[in-house]
């Protein structure tokens, strides 16, 4: 195979420009999480670092799955992604199960084994992609074909999507569903398939909706958060005081009022509104300049990328990870319901930072091996 110089300098020159903003994000979330934490952390455990050092914890377990992912075959990782996505599935379902699930405000999320916890969807969201991936390349050859080529991956959609609504995690189960779209509609599905599943969609959320009273109070709030601005209101104007009162440059690093008690979940769901509170306008506008910057170099690589197989899944995951920052902004500054969805990278959490960078080492594994 003849091999351009100059193609393989530059995918090598955007890979090196792509694992350098996910480095600077976990150092800047580290640093946040910290101001964001300490005084919660001081309070509840007797030590302001317990939140930052759980997360270094993290990322040493991260980068040893980062190293597995990055080198792990990349023709293994295609033949197992079938299995993969069935084990994460039933690793998922057991937070169903009383003597498994870990109930954690008001979802089972979370399990336990061997004494300790995690969330087993963060590993289903990665293997629901390779899987999708999988059978796309697998059946590019009977485009047209609906029940060939779209009812599977329908089916392996609808399996992910119960399992998840079942905790419930409501905004893990849209953004996996988007992605997908985004997805097929790449890979060149007929418009009539992708038509018919969005219109079916859109009624089966809205019943999901108006059938569920906590998640119709979340669209009250949404839609007017002062009507109850001490009880489920209290949270939104809390994170928009914090983005409000940090102005143009902000009150700087550490210097947060809204994290003595007033905005919950600050070190995860709304590390945003901290960070928009200690560094201002500016400093948010160059978090969210990071992440386009990381939706842009990693559509680069994986268009470059030879195989069909790595292009979808390196996409998915990029689309995925910036829908997920979306969400979280949006829900920071009252542009959307609440939905327990954190800042990829920067929120607090030691399986979402252990996924996010399984993710990364499954980028650098097919950049650097695609067409090979």
């Amino acid at each position: 195979m003849n091999v351009n110089p100059t193609c393989n300098q530059q995918r090598t020159s955007d890979l090196m420009v792509f694992c350098t903003i996910v480095t600077l994000l976990i150092v800047i979330g580290l640093i946040f999480i910290y101001s964001s934490s300490s005084v919660f952390a001081l309070e509840k455990f007797g030590t302001s670092l317990y939140f930052v050092k759980k997360q270094l914890m993290g990322l040493l377990v991260g980068l040893g799955a980062f190293a597995l992912a990055r080198y792990f075959p990349l023709q293994r990782i295609k033949q197992y992604a079938p299995i993969f996505y069935i084990l994460s599935l039933l690793l998922t379902a057991l937070t169903l199960l009383p003597h498994f699930g870990i109930r954690i405000h008001g979802s089972s999320r979370w399990i336990s084994l061997a004494g300790f916890a995690f969330q087993p969807s963060e590993l289903l969201k990665i293997t629901l992609i390779l899987y999708v991936s999988f059978l796309i390349t697998k059946k590019c050859h009977v485009v047209s074909h609906f029940w060939q080529r779209f009812v599977p991956i329908t089916l392996i959609l609808a399996l992910a999507s119960l399992v998840l609504l079942q905790q419930p995690d409501f905004g893990l189960t849209v953004t996996l569903m988007v992605t997908c779209v985004i997805i097929f509609f790449i890979a060149q599905y007929q418009m009539r398939y992708l038509t018919w599943s969005i219109a079916a969609a859109v009624p089966a959320v809205a019943l999901l909706i108006v059938t569920s009273p906590y998640r119709v109070r979340r669209v009250l709030t949404f839609l007017n958060p002062w009507s109850d601005p001490q009880g489920s209101g209290f949270q939104i104007i809390q994170s928009l005081i914090a983005i409000g009162s940090g102005g143009a440059w902000g009150s700087g690093i550490a210097h947060s009022k809204q994290k003595f008690f007033y905005l919950p979940m600050q070190h995860t769901d709304f590390i945003f509104s901290i960070i928009a509170e200690e560094i201002g306008f500016v400093g948010s506008c160059i978090i969210i300049f990071a992440f386009m910057a990381l939706l842009f170099f990693g559509i680069r690589l994986a268009l470059k990328m030879k195989d069909p197989f790595c292009t979808y899944a390196t996409l998915g995951f990029i689309i995925m990870m910036n829908i997920q920052t979306l969400i979280n902004i949006a829900v920071a500054t009252g542009l959307a319901p609440t939905k327990g969805i954190g800042l990829p990278f920067v929120s607090y959490g030691n399986t979402s930072l252990v996924g996010y960078l399984i993710i990364i080492g499954l980028i650098v594994n097919m950049t650097k091996n695609s067409g090979k």
